[in-house]
């Protein structure tokens, strides 16, 4: 017989009276009876604050709640929902002490945690009923932009006349009619982008890298939400006004999964998810995703659950239920999926183990490297941002067949194949991991030893999109991270790949304005040219290493 909400200050007799309404019950075809109703305003009235309860379907009384003048705050009532096209199966009847229509709390808290009906009691100046306002969620057809809610009042307190059980089941059965079939794996979501008014001008182009990503990752996008700000709420990012209404949209779109296009804080994220009751992921998060899915070599698999496990450690300690909903679907897959409730000491220790067998394998790595080195067969590295056709292009040019998929980080484990040239030398070419703006430093850390296989290359081959409209953006990202792998002195060749995406004519005078090479690995165009100039600046590189020594 808890008292939930704001009990300071609350004489004795008033905390019997809210502990006695535990006692009442509705019948099921009834929104309340008149002495419920009549407590409720009666200790909202003596109080001057908002008073409610939560009632189930059988009738009984769950919660009573006391707020403050103007708001109610719910306790903690567990996840979402139980199924799909299902409502709670609770509804919150409260009280307001003018006539006031429900507020846009009430809206948010009806919608977040899609309740049966939430009605408010306007009192009279005697403490009495005198006016009813009711809503409830109704179902939104897809792409409709209609409010997912639908309020009713004021009506006389004296003719209410609502059988919520009748209601409900009607919502239901249309819910479950008009539902959205979602073809992506792991749901929907809204995309959120939010940034400082310095950092506008990337805003669009990082938000379209992000759908990548989520697509990527088998994720529906439903929507984007794109702010601006003079700073970035230290809370909930967003801002709380605006979250709220994201809750709504997120209801509107049968969203179940919000991912923010940069990297939470632990009490950042906690504090959204715990005022959204929806799922909340990162930017890193759906990157470790997307690596979890595609490692398949045992260093790969290490090398991601050892990133996971970076990742989580710092949130161990946050108490909330965000990390619960983590386990399954997006964001939640992988090596690094244990207990999320295992000790930071166990996580430690896991950590120090990974590192010790990622240690061993990068030692084996090297040893093979150093095999091929005393051999004398030149290494070629194939390297760029992700998803710019480097797998295509290991393809065409060694008519060999590595995976190669229209997706972001197909490609987690570097595949060698040999390539011979016009001059009839034989040379490694190794397909490797694609960069990323902003890689998270963990994940980064983690996969540095697979990128140290492109350390030990005698030439680069710098592949970029040519139809990608954020072109300077990525090859500025791609060279910084070549700087700080320490791969800058290596000689280099930039390829701008997928000319067959535009217009005839454009590639070529963007690799000529640049001192690239244009091609088209699907097409095959061109790769007769790149084969002689890899063989020519290899036999550059490899007579200036000789004339040095």
């Amino acid at each position: 017989m808890k008292i939930h909400g704001n009990t300071a200050g609350l004489s004795p007799s008033q905390l019997k009276a809210l502990e006695r309404i535990y006692r009442r019950k509705v019948p099921a075809d009834q929104l309340t009876t008149q002495e419920l109703t009549r407590s409720l305003c009666e200790i909202s009235f003596g109080t001057r604050r908002q008073v409610g309860v939560l009632v189930n379907r059988l009738g009984i009384v769950d919660h009573v709640i006391i707020g403050d003048a103007s708001k109610l705050y719910l306790p903690d009532i567990g996840r979402l929902r139980a199924s799909e096209g299902r409502l709670r199966g609770i509804r919150l009847l409260h009280t307001h002490l003018s006539n006031e229509p429900l507020t846009h709390d009430d809206i948010v808290d009806l919608t977040r945690l899609r309740l049966d009906l939430i009605a408010a009691f306007c009192l009279n100046h005697e403490g009495r009923p005198q006016w009813v306002y009711y809503g409830h969620n109704v179902p939104v057809a897809p792409k409709s932009e209609s409010e997912p809610y639908r309020t009713v009042g004021p009506l006389p307190y004296s003719k209410l006349d609502v059988d919520p059980q009748a209601l409900v089941r009607a919502l239901e059965e249309e819910f479950a009619r008009v539902a959205q079939k979602t073809t992506a794996k792991d749901g929907r979501a809204v995309l959120v982008h939010v940034c400082e008014k310095h950092q506008a001008a990337y805003a669009r182009d990082s938000l379209v890298e992000l759908r990548e990503l989520a697509r990527t990752a088998g994720v529906e996008v439903a929507d984007e939400v794109l702010q601006t700000r003079d700073r970035i709420d230290p809370k909930y990012v967003l801002g709380k006004g605006k979250l709220e209404d994201l809750i709504i949209r997120a209801m509107q779109l049968d969203v179940e999964v919000l991912i923010f296009d940069r990297n939470l804080w632990p009490t950042q994220a906690a504090s959204i998810a715990k005022l959204t009751d929806l799922k909340v992921l990162d930017r890193t998060q759906l990157i470790l995703d997307i690596f979890a899915q595609n490692a398949h070599s045992n260093d790969g698999k290490l090398q991601v659950e050892l990133a996971q496990m970076k990742y989580l450690l710092p949130r161990l300690g946050v108490k909330d239920d965000a990390l619960s909903r983590l386990t399954g679907g997006i964001g939640g897959r992988g090596p690094g999926e244990t207990k999320l409730e295992i000790g930071k000491r166990r996580a430690r220790e896991r950590i120090a183990r990974l590192s010790r067998q990622l240690k061993q394998l990068t030692k084996q790595r090297q040893q093979r490297r150093s095999k091929r080195r005393r051999q004398g067969v030149p290494v070629v590295a194939i390297i760029g941002y992700t998803n710019a056709g480097k797998s295509t292009l290991l393809n065409s040019l060694t008519d060999s067949n590595v995976v190669a998929e229209d997706k972001l980080f197909a490609t987690l484990d570097p595949r060698s194949r040999r390539l011979r040239l016009p001059s009839g030398t034989t040379v490694i070419a190794t397909d490797t991991v694609g960069f990323i703006r902003d890689l998270p430093k963990d994940l980064f850390a983690a996969f540095r030893a697979t990128f140290e296989e492109a350390a030990d290359a005698d030439l680069l081959l710098h592949v970029v999109d040519a139809s990608d409209g954020a072109l300077d953006a990525k090859i500025e990202a791609t060279e910084k991270l070549i700087e700080e792998l320490g791969l800058a002195d290596i000689p280099s060749i930039l390829l701008f790949n997928k000319i067959d995406l535009i217009e005839k004519g454009e590639g070529t005078a963007l690799a000529d304005a640049r001192g690239g090479i244009a091609t088209s690995a699907v097409q095959a165009s061109n790769l007769h040219y790149l084969r002689r100039t890899i063989d020519a600046k290899l036999n550059s590189t490899i007579g200036h290493q000789a004339a040095k020594s």
